[in-house]
């Protein structure tokens, strides 16, 4: 079980640098004209009709939808495919920008559950990147066959899958694309307040204070800090 990286250039690759590439612009001006809103400076405002406010969200499905009926229908080449891929990558960081929304149906974006936005957007960020890269998760040489294959595909599912239950969700997605670092996850002890611990860790047992003394409440890792900086959002204490 092993990632393999194809750094060789072509039409798709460049195409998806332009995606990604639009889809990070596009996320970091939004976050930095929505916390400029929030902070009542500069000439941006909420968008409201008729009392109702809008969120970018909707511009972010419209541009997606636009985006992908363009590719599927005229299947363009050159210049128009860079176009489409660039729309495309804007409406997804503008409607990804708002995922806890989705989520949540209300207005969470500010709040700590507003977290889960950036967690997706830096999640997708990271997943773009590896697929940028040529990154591979089931990389097996020619002689290990279909039986290879299969067997890549499915210890690595299984621990992505394990790590994902385990509260390890970034751990579970690029563990997808570098599959020692799902094996990790799987093995290694479940956050407190994820499916895992719930369900195999008995309160109160050896596990489940283990697990306690090593996520404790309030507890803050360097994907927060991240969040923190690219969100402007705080966990509570």
């Amino acid at each position: 079980m092993s990632v393999t990286f194809d750094l060789r250039l072509d039409d798709g690759r460049i195409t998806a640098v332009w995606m990604l590439g639009s889809f990070l612009v596009v996320f970091l001006v939004t976050r930095g004209i929505t916390r400029l809103i929030r902070a009542g400076r500069g000439p941006f405002r909420d968008t409201s009709v008729g009392g109702v406010h809008v969120h970018h969200l909707v511009y972010g499905i419209a541009l997606m939808l636009l985006a992908g009926a363009g590719e599927f229908i005229y299947r363009p080449d050159g210049g128009w495919r860079t176009v489409l891929a660039v729309a495309f990558g804007a409406g997804a960081a503008l409607a990804l920008d708002e995922f806890a929304l989705w989520l949540r149906l209300a207005d969470v974006y500010w709040s700590d559950e507003g977290r889960l936005s950036v967690d997706a957007v830096l999640m997708v960020t990271v997943v773009g990147t590896l697929l940028v890269l040529g990154a591979n998760p089931f990389g097996t040489n020619g002689e290990d066959g279909a039986l290879g294959v299969a067997l890549s595909v499915i210890l690595t599912t299984g621990a992505a899958i394990t790590a994902a239950f385990k509260g390890k969700i970034v751990t579970a997605i690029i563990g997808v694309f570098v599959p020692p670092v799902a094996l990790l996850g799987a093995l290694r002890l479940a956050r407190p307040t994820s499916p895992w611990a719930r369900r195999r860790y008995s309160p109160g047992s050896r596990r489940d204070l283990r697990s306690r003394r090593r996520y404790p409440d309030g507890a803050r890792n360097p994907w927060d800090r991240v969040v923190d900086l690219v969100g402007g959002i705080s966990r509570k204490p």
